[in-house]
């Protein structure tokens, strides 16, 4: 597996932080691997999970991205044979955890738990533990983000299975477009699905959400399997071509274009010393290739994983320019509104403070932001914000701590919208630049 042009941008940019534009690169590639370690405790198992456990542990150390699940009761075991430098903490094994877990070469902010509303026990033990799905805000360089998914659905083909199966997609699916609205994403793990099931919605949940199917992409050339076609089961051993439970689905936006380049069953790679699977499940990898827009680029973050997700990217053009910014803030910065010169506003936080108010000139666009962030009731919040403008003027609110961050656009470009988390305060800020 080659070394990820994602993971050098990044131990390139993480040098940045104090001062940064999102002047390179200008694209990168990542590889993800999703995989049921089937981890459930050794006296229900059928095979030797604390052994193959440590196996796959040493084995998925080539790939960006993994997504696991089932990681119940040998997440020690899996976790003390990897080296992977950003890992998701453990939620317990059975029956207190989800078994849903990433490790990953590259940084990630914003992790979230969420448990299924509706489980089924018709064919299976599927409400013995919390299963559901995890979300996480991947880093794969400076300014550049995808929303990562991982799940395990409902298993089984009965009635109650089918329909315990739709609904746990269709909660993805309103999160999806709730929290990632104008992002990229990749949601892969065990969806237990297949597009030749009468009764399963992959390709609903496929569509509904703008999502593409690696597996379909790269093997079946974009043309998914007609829903109650014989399901195309996998031969010993198997080949890319059979369709498996286990999927990667995915988007670009309007900063990242993204693309499968390549997808493997990498079964032979994780066999025992007897040619015996390690799980009962196939790894399954893919590897991906993105560009970014030479008009609409984005800015790291400062802040914390508090409040509630905003993003001025879905109405952001490469015309898009700022008329006026307003913050609000006493200690901190409580709220900023941005009218833009279409005349949309956009306001996020809350009320409170005094409102200081930059409009500005015709010829005259932000070029940079200072933030400082420190801990209120426990939470991080922004606590100062000072935008200045390529005329030299400025508009600052709250209290600035020695925790800063200065986003600079490159020249050429200008600010041009927000994006972050924020409550009754501003948690969490970053920027939105736009060439010029």
């Amino acid at each position: 597996m080659k070394v990820s042009l994602a993971t050098l941008f990044t131990a390139a940019s993480l040098a940045c932080v104090a001062s940064a534009a999102p002047v390179a690169p200008s694209g990168g590639q990542f590889s993800a691997l999703t995989l049921n370690v089937a981890g459930l405790p050794g006296i229900i198992s059928s095979g030797n999970p604390e052994k193959n456990t440590a196996a796959m542990g040493q084995r998925i150390a080539n790939f960006d991205l993994i997504n696991v699940q089932e990681d119940f009761n040998y997440h020690a075991t899996l976790y003390a044979n990897d080296k992977h430098p950003h890992r998701t903490p453990t939620s317990g094994g059975v029956p207190f955890g989800s078994g849903l877990n990433t490790l990953s070469n590259l940084p990630y902010i914003d992790f979230q738990r969420i448990k299924w509303k509706t489980c089924a026990n018709a064919s299976g033990a599927d409400c013995l533990t919390l299963k559901g799905f995890t979300f996480m805000r991947v880093r794969l360089a400076e300014g550049v983000y995808i929303d990562v998914y991982n799940l395990h659905t409902d298993a089984g083909s009965d009635a109650a299975d089918l329909s315990a199966r739709a609904s746990n997609l269709a909660q993805v699916s309103d999160f999806i477009h709730s929290n990632s609205i104008g992002n990229a994403i990749l949601v892969m793990g065990d969806t237990n699905t297949r597009y030749t099931r009468a009764g399963d919605t992959i390709l609903e949940f496929a569509q509904r959400s703008g999502l593409t199917d690696a597996w379909v992409q790269t093997i079946l050339g974009g043309v998914p399997p007609r829903k109650g076609a014989p399901a195309i089961v996998c031969a010993d051993p198997p080949t890319d071509t059979c369709e498996v439970v286990d999927k990667f689905l995915y988007r670009g936006n309007t900063v990242v274009n993204l693309n499968a380049v390549g997808y493997k069953n990498q079964n032979a790679a994780f066999l025992d010393e007897q040619g015996k699977p390690l799980s009962d499940h196939y790894p399954l990898s893919a590897d991906f290739k993105y560009t970014l827009s030479d008009s609409v680029r984005m800015s790291d973050t400062l802040g914390g994983p508090h409040g509630n997700y905003f993003s001025m990217l879905p109405s952001t053009s490469k015309t898009s320019a700022v008329r006026s910014l307003t913050l609000r803030g006493g200690s901190r910065l409580d709220g900023v509104s941005m009218t833009r010169t279409d005349g949309q506003t956009f306001t996020y936080g809350g009320s409170g403070g005094s409102a200081s108010t930059l409009d500005l000139a015709a010829d005259e666009h932000l070029t940079s932001v200072t933030l400082t962030q420190g801990k209120k009731s426990d939470k991080t919040r922004v606590f100062s914000a000072r935008f200045t403008t390529n005329k030299g003027r400025s508009v600052t609110v709250g209290t600035p701590t020695k925790e800063a961050a200065t986003y600079n656009a490159p020249a050429g470009w200008r600010i041009a919208g927000l994006w972050g988390r924020a409550g009754e305060e501003v948690d969490r800020l970053g920027v939105i630049y736009t060439l010029i």
